[in-house]
């Protein structure tokens, strides 16, 4: 696969959207999510122009980290569960951590960010489809939590994250995309002290990404349409 024109092809698909909706372009990110990919796999796609890597699991983060396979990306951010006991592992060695559900892994994250001196960048997850599967404080959830988060020096919450239903009905997402625009607006409002800071709206993976950017995402998370299908676990 020609990552370059992979990449190419994906960020003219985003300005378009972009476009079709009215914003502008260089309002969206695209963050590649980097699952299940190799070293060189990861550095190619940050030479072929992705800005921001994001990484789901920690084993996969500290390995790619070691072999410092991020070099040149503006960002790292992970985007996948994140159990407490591994917290140490990720805060202070990503730029923004996109996962964060619940208060007890506020505590953990703010501990540590404090044990380094460091205040680290956050979304707070909302499952908005109310799946029992995926992770996410529930909608009516959110105002409590992020006023728990606000209560630490070490933690600065810059947004919000989802991950709607997968479906194969084109534009079957939207409106849980708009539901979640709709919350992003809310709380940009309550932060009156702080507005300036919670500018992500992280929505929209391969199949959806497009949509997600008509309804207001200001970062998509992009893995298989960038890298083709992932490979098994252990057949890298």
């Amino acid at each position: 696969m020609d990552l370059t024109a992979q990449v190419r092809a994906i960020q003219e698909r985003i300005a378009a959207a972009a476009t079709a909706s009215g914003r502008n372009p260089e309002e969206i990110t695209l963050c590649a999510a980097t699952k299940v990919q190799t070293d060189g796999t990861v550095r190619a796609a940050i030479a072929a122009g992705v800005p921001v890597c994001g990484e789901n699991r920690v084993q996969e983060l500290v390995s790619h980290l070691e072999a410092d396979a991020y070099a040149g990306a503006k960002a790292v951010h992970f985007i996948g569960h994140l159990q407490t006991n591994k917290v140490r592992q990720v805060v202070g060695r990503v730029d923004l951590i996109q996962s964060v559900d619940s208060q007890r892994l506020l505590q953990a994250v703010a501990a540590q960010a404090d044990k380094l001196g460091i205040v680290q960048d956050i979304l707070l997850e909302v499952n908005i489809a109310r799946e029992a599967s995926k992770g996410g404080c529930l909608p009516e959830e959110l105002h409590g939590l992020l006023d728990f988060a606000r209560g630490f020096k070490g933690i600065r919450p810059r947004g919000l994250m989802a991950i709607p239903p997968v479906s194969a009905t084109p534009g079957a997402n939207r409106r849980y995309f708009a539901e979640m625009y709709k919350l992003f607006v809310d709380i940009k409002d309550e932060m009156t002290d702080n507005q300036s800071v919670m500018d992500c709206l992280s929505m929209g993976m391969s199949a959806d990404y497009e949509d997600a950017i008509a309804e207001g995402a200001t970062l998509v998370r992009v893995g298989t349409a960038l890298f083709g299908p992932r490979p098994p676990m252990g057949t890298r």
